[in-house]
C-alpha cells in the first residue's frame, strides 16, 4: 500500500529574493551606518562632554554678591552688538557663569558672563559648539535638509536591511542554537564570520530598529509627512517639542506651551517687539522659577513680537522632565504650566522615543544600551564586508543571482505597501530603482552580468 508523502509547502517569501534585497540594502546603508553609529555614540554622552568642556566656567572663584540678571543680560548684549535676547539660562550652581543666549538673524550666540564683574568669558555661535556639530553630522551630514533626506533614506533602507536579515536568520530544518544565538568557533574562518554576522544581527536588531524608528521624527521628509498626517487626522498641536530637518538642536527658540492656547516664543523673535522688553523682569521671574526646581537647563525668554508674557522652560534632554511656563512679567504669576502629562498622546510617545534615542531616558544604563547597539551595528557592517570579500566571485559584484520568475504573493505586496506608507522615501526610492533597473541597467549585458540581473 502506497503511503501518502507530506507535501512541502513553498515559502510565501522567496529566500533568494529576500537575500538580494538584504544585500543591496546593506550595500547602500553601510557607509551611513558607520557615520551614524560613531556620531550617535558620541552624542549619547552630550551631558558629560559639555560639562567637561564648560568646567572652567562652572567653578568660578567668587568673592562677593553677583550682579543682577538684568545687568548680566545687558553686558552680553553690549558685547555682541546687533543682537536681541533669546533666553537667559539659569546657572546650575552659585559659582557658575550665567549663559545668555542672543539672537542674530538666523543664528544664536551663547555668551558666558562673569556673574560678579560682568566680564565676558566666552562668546560662541550655537552651531559651532562641539555637540551641535556632531548632531548636525548625525542628522544632516552637514548638508542641511538635503543631508537630512539622505540620512532618512539610509535609515529607511537600514530598516529593510534588518527586517530581511531577520528573515534570513530565522532557524530552519530544526537547527540547534549554534550559529543561531552564538557563533560557532570550530568551523573555519568563513563560517565564523557568517555566524558572527547573523548572531550579532539577531541580538541587536530590536534595539537598532528602535533607534532607527525613533530617529525619523527629526528627519525633514518624514517629520513633515508626520505633521501633515496629524493635521489631516486632527491631532496636530501648535508647537512640537522636537525639531524637524535642519533646525537648531538646542531648540531654545521654541518655548512651547503646545495645545494650551497661549503664545510661545517661537512665534516671533524674542525681544524683537517695537518696545524693548523690560529686562528687570528677569530677576523677578528667576525668583519665581528657581524654587520650582525644574530639570536643567532652564531658559527664561522675553515676550515674542506682539505678546506681553514671558516664558520659561526646562529644556532637559529627558523630555519627560520638561515643563513649559507662561509668566506674567509684572507680577511673576504663572499663567499656564504644561507638564509632560499635559501633552497630546502622540507628542508623549515621540518624546519618550527621542529621550531614549539620545540616551537620556533612564540615565547611564540607557547610554550603555545604546552604545552597545551602535557598537553592534559597526560589528554587523564589518562582518558583512569581510563575508563579501571572502565570497566575492571574480569580475562581478557578488549579489545573489536573481531568479527568472521569482515568486510573488499577496502577503509580500501588503508588506511592501505598509513599508511604503510608513517610509515615504523608501517607497519613492524603490520605484526609482525598479524603473532604472528595467529601463537602463538590464539593457547593457556587462552591467546586467556585474549586478547579477537576469
Amino acid at each position: 500500500m502506497r503511503k501518502n508523502t507530506p507535501v512541502s509547502r513553498t515559502p510565501w517569501l522567496d529566500y533568494r529574493t529576500v537575500w538580494r534585497w538584504h544585500f543591496y540594502a546593506g550595500l547602500f546603508c553601510i557607509p551611513f551606518i558607520v557615520v551614524l553609529s560613531i556620531t550617535g555614540s558620541m552624542y549619547l554622552f552630550k551631558p558629560q562632554v559639555e560639562a567637561w568642556l564648560d568646567r572652567d566656567y562652572d567653578r568660578l572663584a567668587l568673592t562677593g554678591r553677583p550682579a543682577s540678571a538684568e545687568a548680566q543680560v545687558r553686558a552680553a548684549l553690549a558685547a555682541v552688538p546687533g543682537t536681541t535676547l533669546q533666553a537667559y539660562e539659569l546657572p546650575q550652581a552659585p559659582d557658575a557663569a550665567p549663559r545668555v543666549i542672543l539672537n542674530r538673524n538666523t543664528s544664536q550666540i551663547r555668551v558666558y558672563v562673569h556673574p560678579e564683574m560682568l566680564q565676558i568669558l566666552r562668546v560662541i555661535d550655537e552651531q559651532d559648539r562641539l555637540m551641535n556639530i556632531i548632531f548636525s553630522i548625525h542628522g544632516q551630514l552637514l548638508f542641511g535638509n538635503i543631508g537630512s533626506a539622505i540620512v532618512e533614506l539610509a535609515a529607511s533602507w537600514a530598516i529593510i536591511m534588518l527586517v530581511t536579515g531577520l528573515y534570513l536568520w530565522w532557524p530552519r530544518q530544526g537547527r540547534g542554537f549554534a550559529g543561531v544565538v552564538y557563533p560557532r568557533l570550530d568551523g573555519g574562518t568563513r563560517l565564523f564570520w557568517r555566524d558572527l554576522h547573523a548572531v550579532t544581527g539577531v541580538w541587536i536588531s530590536g534595539l537598532a530598529l528602535f533607534l532607527l524608528l525613533t530617529g525619523l521624527p527629526w528627519a525633514k521628509v518624514w517629520g513633515e509627512y508626520f505633521t501633515e498626517v496629524r493635521r489631516l487626522t486632527g491631532t496636530a498641536v501648535a508647537q512640537q517639542d522636537w525639531t524637524v530637518g535642519a533646525a537648531r538642536p538646542d531648540n531654545t527658540q521654541a518655548v512651547s506651551v503646545g495645545h494650551m492656547g497661549h503664545s510661545s516664543a517661537s512665534e516671533g523673535h524674542p525681544g524683537s517687539a517695537e518696545i524693548p522688553p523690560d529686562y528687570s523682569a528677569i530677576d523677578r521671574l528667576i525668583g519665581i522659577v528657581r524654587p520650582l526646581n525644574l530639570a536643567p537647563p532652564v531658559l527664561i525668554s522675553p515676550p515674542a513680537k506682539g505678546a506681553s508674557t514671558w516664558t520659561a522652560k526646562s529644556d532637559a534632554q529627558n523630555r519627560l522632565l520638561r515643563v513649559n511656563l507662561v509668566l506674567d512679567s509684572a507680577t511673576g504669576a504663572i499663567l499656564t504650566r504644561e507638564n509632560f502629562k499635559d501633552r497630546h498622546f502622540l507628542d508623549r510617545v515621540v518624546a519618550v522615543g527621542v529621550a531614549a534615542h539620545e540616551g537620556q531616558l533612564f540615565g547611564w544604563p540607557n547610554q550603555l544600551l545604546s552604545l552597545l547597539t551602535a557598537s553592534g551595528l559597526l560589528l554587523l557592517v564589518t562582518s558583512a564586508v569581510v563575508m563579501w570579500w571572502h565570497r566575492r566571485p571574480y569580475g562581478v559584484l557578488g549579489a545573489p543571482q536573481a531568479l527568472e520568475n521569482p515568486r510573488r504573493s499577496f502577503g509580500l505586496m501588503v508588506i511592501l505597501l505598509l513599508f511604503g506608507l510608513y517610509l515615504p522615501l523608501f517607497a519613492a526610492s524603490l520605484i526609482v530603482v525598479l524603473l532604472v533597473e528595467r529601463s537602463i541597467l538590464r539593457r547593457f549585458p556587462s552591467t546586467r552580468n556585474w549586478l547579477g540581473l537576469k
